[in-house]
């Protein structure tokens, strides 16, 4: 994840100093200690977090488990491992669910914390789970936040409730009293409580409450937040933090604690480049595990949050489990199966390609899924030029194409690659670049199916095609002119091409031009010698 980009960074060429070492001394843990505290602050990690974190780390580098270990650098990595994982809440934390239906579920934060968008992402990932969540819109202060909601439940496919339009004034200002004493815009406490109603009576089994927010912390905010809590008794407060803020997290987190409590850490913005010490700060100073995290702006982009999945990405170890859960989630099995089958039998189609990379762009960015690959690190800057527009053209020019074009590319003739281009509002060439990739990939594939290596760009053909390891048909060797002279040598080499005899020696001229007579070229041949060299 980009957020964790300078961390990981840093940390790696601390490592990298360690790598070789048969033996370390107390000064090269001093030293990489050290660093690991540089590289922890720059990250915007709470320095009380620092200083527990550090000091455990040098107590057990400096230990038995190290000075015994045959790789010691490893060993130290995999003791920061440990801490990070222990920092950032040890284990995998569940929804407590409801004995007795529904799950209330509040959430809670400063505005601009991203929690309108959160309520959709984890109402949607609940629905996926065949549950049935109820969206209440409950923030009726901030300038659209009602309609917001309804939007988000829209395209998450969910229901909400939103018996009152909040402010539509546009001026975000704190909750005032109507006339007659009532809140102006309505009364979040009532509409909460009248929500939990609701979903009992329709059989919603979770209920997610969003309520109102602020720029800062302040005494309304908390007194509206705990109001809601004690009407509804949720049996889950998720604390909603935005990623990037820095060293104002673990002050906003414990303000939260003490005005409203709360019972895990939701996590948002991850996929942005800060510093990202919120993540490892928060969870530690609070006690509160952080069991969410949303990794982009897709409603699809949220996951459950595994602290030793996390700690990996930090230590550019990878995560392939995670890679590995939302490919199962995302790809149909036997759909798979049978793409196989046309790679194998030469029937693989545009259309085909376009399904697999539907599917593909369903388990979320390219980009994110490529750094949860081991040493993602190394590949950071083509990481960040990567551009995910590309798979959107791509897509654009197949869905241009007509059924027949799309199953036998053969077809696709200049006319026609010039309407594709238009109608998918790209360039010719752009489109002459997919077909060849395609028909290039498409190839590949099939001699894979095959169980055989293919044969990569610019490489040449490979010994023992097969993966059994056989050695192969030994190639015949090149027939070819042995003549001492490059002019005539090259002649005679072409001739060969053609398919014509070659010049036997003392025939023809002097100047090695074969004569009609025996043991030289015939008119046919030259005819055909002249054709090949295009004259």
């Amino acid at each position: 994840m980009a957020t964790f980009g300078n961390l990981t960074d840093r940390l790696a060429e601390t490592f990298k100093s360690l790598r070789g070492k048969g033996k370390l001394t107390p000064a090269d843990v001093d030293g990489t200690v050290r660093e690991i505290r540089r590289a922890l602050l720059d990250a915007d990690v709470a320095l009380e977090v620092v200083k527990e974190f550090t000091g455990k780390v040098r107590e057990r580098a400096l230990g038995d488990e190290v000075s015994k270990a045959l790789n010691p650098a490893q060993q130290v990595v995999q003791i920061v491992n440990d801490e990070l994982i222990a920092i950032l809440g040890g284990e995998a934390r569940r929804i407590q669910f409801a004995k007795t239906a529904p799950t209330i579920i509040m959430l809670a934060g400063l505005q601009g914390a991203g929690k309108t968008t959160l309520a959709g992402k984890l109402a949607k990932w609940l629905a996926a789970d065949n549950h049935t969540p109820l969206l209440v819109a409950a923030d009726l202060q901030r300038p659209n936040a009602v309609t917001q909601l309804q939007v988000v439940a829209e395209q998450a496919g969910v229901a909400v409730y939103a018996p009152e339009p909040g402010n539509t004034s546009g001026e975000d200002a704190a909750p005032s009293r109507g006339f007659f004493g009532g809140p102006k815009g309505g009364d979040p406490v009532k509409v909460a409580k009248d929500a939990v109603k609701f979903a009992r009576d329709k059989q919603y089994d979770i209920v997610i409450v969003d309520t109102a927010g602020r720029l800062g912390v302040d005494a309304e905010l908390m007194k509206q937040a705990s109001d809601i809590r004690r009407a509804i008794d949720p049996d889950e407060v998720f604390f909603v933090i935005d990623a990037m803020i820095g060293q104002d997290a673990v002050a906003t987190a414990k303000a939260f604690q003490e005005g409203v409590d709360f019972t895990a850490v939701v996590l948002t913005k991850l996929d942005g480049d800060a510093r990202g010490g919120a993540a490892l700060s928060v969870a530690s100073v609070t006690g509160r595990p952080i069991i969410f995290a949303s990794t982009g702006e897709g409603l699809g982009d949220f996951e459950p949050f595994y602290p030793d999945r996390m700690a990996s990405r930090i230590l550019d170890l990878g995560d392939i489990l995670t890679l590995i859960e939302q490919a199962q989630k995302n790809f149909d099995e036997e759909e798979s199966l049978k793409i196989a089958e046309k790679f194998a039998t030469d029937t693989f189609t545009l259309e085909d390609f376009l399904g697999q990379m539907q599917q593909l762009k369903n388990m979320g960015s390219i980009k994110s899924m490529l750094g949860m690959l081991p040493g993602a690190k190394g590949m950071r800057e083509q990481l960040d030029n990567f551009d995910e527009s590309e798979i959107t053209r791509t897509e654009a020019i197949i869905q241009s194409m007509t059924l027949q074009e799309r199953r036998v590319p053969k077809v696709l003739n200049g006319s026609r690659r010039v309407r594709i281009a238009r109608g998918s509002g790209t360039t010719v060439t752009e489109v002459n670049a997919l077909v060849n990739r395609f028909e290039q990939a498409a190839k590949m594939m099939k001699t894979v199916a095959k169980g055989q290596m293919p044969q990569m760009p610019g490489v040449g053909p490979m010994p023992g095609a097969g993966f059994g390891g056989g050695r192969g048909k030994q190639q015949p060797k090149k027939k070819g002119s042995k003549s001492g002279n490059p002019a005539k040598r090259a002649a005679e080499n072409a001739a060969l091409a053609a398919g014509a005899k070659p010049v036997t020696p003392g025939s023809g001229s002097g100047f090695g031009l074969g004569g009609a007579k025996e043991g030289g070229p015939s008119p046919e041949e030259l005819a055909s010698l002249q054709k090949f060299l295009g004259k």
